[in-house]
Order: structure tokens, then sequence, then C-alpha cells
């Protein structure tokens, strides 16, 4: 049985993509504020430690203490119609320092170097055991009528290739053990392997609920934000199993395993701008792979 939440940080302009890092701190993505915080869950202390520009959406962990982000080349939020929780912070209401989407390097004394561009809004990402990044590459929001969206995979030698091309709009991605990959894929989730070959986990993993970040446990039960549900939907077998519900209401994007053990769960919530975290899950999270920077 899943205790209640712990809200751990507040006020981030519409964090995503948490990464539990080896010295005990959570590193989460702010897309409104083309910025990185770092989280002190026990102490509820966060502090700003990179800025982008753009819109970074999620991160990994790299292999010289810093991370590998995903630039989605930043949102005009005036443009889209918002929860009202999100005009409360300053630098969704601006206009955003607009770069090229792809990849981008933010090393540990917060320097900031691209890795790819020329891409078209880069959402999720997950690092193979070679190092290859694999990411999501969907259309600026809202997505066109034409499907546009792909999956990307980048090699350490930097060569690039498509594993995946004309979807919806992929958003979410983990990497199972064996190496497939699962996405999200509109209302659900897709397998997609190595070779490009296809296959649905489920065509409707979330109803009008919608479909954002993922984490995987070591048994391969997906744990996906419930954008719209506020919480996080545990999937096995292409059914839910149970609802982690976050207190409120709120717009849920991503989340991470981490902690001791790795058994700790942390979420994102756009909406508010919030972070939570549950302790102590029966099952730890599946491992993950640093990216290796280049020498």
């Amino acid at each position: 049985m899943t205790g209640k939440p712990e809200l751990i940080a507040e006020g981030i302009g519409l964090p995503e993509g948490p990464v539990w890092c080896e010295d005990g701190t959570l590193v989460v993505t702010a897309v409104a504020e083309g910025a990185l915080y770092r989280i002190w869950p026990e102490q509820g202390r966060k502090q700003k430690i990179a800025e982008t520009a753009g819109g970074p959406n999620a991160a990994a962990p790299a292999d010289d203490g810093g991370f590998i982000v995903t630039q989605n080349g930043g949102i005009d939020f005036s443009e889209i119609p918002l929860p009202p929780d999100y005009l409360s912070f300053p630098a969704i209401k601006n206009t955003p320092a607009f770069v090229s989407g792809g990849l981008q390097h933010v090393a540990p004394d917060s320097t900031v170097t691209r890795v790819l561009g020329d891409m078209q809004a880069s959402n999720d990402l997950v690092v193979g055991p070679d190092g290859t990044v694999y990411f999501t590459d969907p259309p600026s929001f809202p997505p066109p009528p034409t499907p546009q969206a792909r999956v990307i995979a980048r090699a350490t030698d930097g060569s690039v290739r498509v594993l995946a091309d004309g979807l919806h709009y992929v958003n979410g991605i983990v990497r199972e053990a064996d190496g497939n990959l699962i996405v999200t894929e509109g209302h659900g989730l897709l397998r997609i392997g190595l070779d490009g070959q296809r296959e649905w986990v489920c065509e409707d993993a979330s109803g009008s609920d919608g479909t954002d970040g993922m984490a995987i446990d070591v048994d391969g039960r997906i744990y996906m934000a419930a954008v719209v549900g506020n919480g996080i939907r545990i999937m096995e077998g292409g059914k839910q199993v149970e609802l982690l519900k976050l207190p409120g209401t709120g717009v849920s994007t991503n989340c991470c395993f981490g902690g001791p053990d790795n058994l700790w769960l942390f979420v994102t919530n756009g909406s508010p701008g919030n972070v939570w975290v549950w302790k102590n899950l029966p099952t730890p999270g599946l491992p993950l792979f640093k990216w290796p920077v280049p020498k």
C-alpha cells in the first residue's frame, strides 16, 4: 500500500523532467523559465542551477555529473489555453528566448552547450547502455493535422537516425530491460523496437486524462503521468492497476524513481508548479544509464 505523497518544492515555472542525483538531490527542468532547478527533498529547498533558454523539457544524468536535456525550442504560452494556476508564474507570461529544438548538455558548472539542433520540439529522452540517446520529437503544440512526430536515436559518434516517424504526438519515453522503447502516442502506449518495429501496448491508456512523461520499475510496470487526472497511473500488461492521486487540482507532467534503494517516486506538477514524492514504494525503479559526455 503506497502512502501519502509529500510536497518537496513549489513555485517552479512548469516543472518537468525529474532526475534523481547521487548526492541525494533531485533536478527538474522548468519549461516556462528556460532553466534547471536542484531540489533538496528532505529540506524542501530549491535553487536554480542553469539557464538553457527555450524550453528545457526533460533530462537524464550525464557521466560528468551534469545532464543531457531535451530542448523543445520554447513555447509561447500566451497562444495556448491554460489553467488559471499557470498564470501565476511571471515566466509564463513572457515570450521565451526561442532556440533550436534538440539536445543540450548542462555541465556541473552550469555551462550549456548544444549537442543536437534543428529538431522539432524535442520532448522526453532516455539513455541506452551504449550511450545512445533515444528521444521523442513531436511537432510544436498543438500538433498539426498531419502526423509529424518522431522517435530519434543519437549515437555516441554523433550519428542520428529516425527509429519511427509519422506519429501523431509522441511524448514520454522509457526503456524496457530488454532494450525496447515504450512511448506515449496519443492516449496510448506504443512499443518501438530498436529495429523500428511497432506494436501497441494499449491504444487507450488514459481516456480523456492525456499522457505525458513516464518511469518504469524493475518488473516492467509503467508509471505514467495522468495529465488531467493529477497523479500517476500504474500500468501493467496494458491495463491500469493503480492510480496514485495527488492532492487538489493540477496537471502532472512527469515522474522518476530515486531515493534509498530507488524506491521513491518523484512527480512534477506543471500546474501549479509543484514537485511531490511518494516514499517507500513496494518495487524499485529500473536503474538508468548515464550519457557519456564526449571527451
